[in-house]
């Protein structure tokens, strides 16, 4: 069902519906500046040619012993509706993932309207192969790689579980990522077609919508574990019940709605250590076994 522009951006447009918006972004940069300054970590490395590939790695912390082999990988994407923010802008998340033994990998990519998001899912692509290929440089597993992401990013994390890596390179591996976590994602990319506030800066046609949306895409071998904020608009809580519908209770193992958060406030719960989204990320990188039932 089609419904009205205003209806849509009622339900999409997160900064109208969040008035501390701006306290909350303001939040994030000054903590992620502290996390880049007091977590050892390593900036700007280039994963490719273009425009802001580049990403972050943060080195796996102390808490707990050295693995064996390597530490395990996550890859952190962030969000912003492909149209905004950086790299740099949610490092917090970070140095507690790292200190619980993750070697954290958080790539840059170019933002829409200069790129179109499928330009995006590549560009990610060669983030994660990147991370596979050179994770032992930086203390890390290449076999053990999860990936994660908040809003745009929840979306993006999910397309990596469905990417074929050997078409991308014949030296990539098939299972290449291990499994993926999604805070408040977007599965289905045919409504943001219709939001005004967005729409112009996606530029997405119905064909290349239903290309670039999870949900429409065959259930990946991988686990997703889909978060969303019990205080979110229907259509995020709709999204996060949909790729549970779509892919199967198989693929989505947790499928669930996190009391009393939005849609920004669900973010700090990826770097809390007493939050579920901290301890999934946890179950799949294999450094913690909460239960997964949802």
């Amino acid at each position: 069902m089609i419904r009205s522009p205003t209806w849509y951006d009622r339900q999409y447009n997160n900064r109208a519906n969040i008035p501390e918006h701006p306290a909350i972004l303001q939040d994030w940069f000054d903590s992620s500046a502290r996390a880049r300054a007091e977590h050892p970590c390593r900036l700007d490395l280039r994963y490719g040619d273009g425009e802001a590939e580049a990403l972050d790695v943060f080195l796996p912390g102390t808490d707990r012993p050295a693995a064996p082999g390597g530490a395990p990988v996550l890859v952190y994407i962030h969000g912003g509706y492909w149209r905004a923010l950086g790299k740099g802008d949610q490092s917090f998340v970070a140095p507690p993932l790292a200190r619980a033994g993750a070697l954290v990998v958080l790539p840059g990519y170019a933002l829409a309207p200069r790129v179109g998001i499928d330009h995006i899912v590549l560009q990610i692509a060669r983030a994660v192969a990147w991370a596979w290929r050179h994770a032992r440089d930086h203390g890390g597993d290449p076999g053990r790689i999860v990936v994660a992401g908040h809003s745009a990013g929840g979306h993006l994390a999910a397309m990596m579980l469905c990417c074929r890596w050997p078409d991308l390179a014949p030296d990539l591996p098939p299972g290449l990522v291990r499994g993926a976590l999604a805070l408040s994602g977007l599965f289905d990319l045919e409504p943001l077609r219709h939001a005004p506030f967005l729409a112009p800066d996606l530029r997405l046609d119905e064909a290349l919508a239903r290309k670039l949306s999870p949900a429409a895409l065959p259930a990946p071998a991988g686990p997703l574990h889909a978060l969303v904020g019990s205080e979110e608009k229907p259509e995020f809580r709709r999204q996060n019940r949909l790729i549970r519908q779509r892919w199967g209770a198989r693929a989505v193992p947790v499928c669930e709605a996190i009391p009393g958060r939005h849609h920004m406030s669900i973010l700090r719960d990826l770097a809390d250590p007493s939050a579920r989204a901290h301890r999934l990320a946890l179950s799949l990188l294999g450094l913690g076994a909460p239960g997964v039932s949802g």
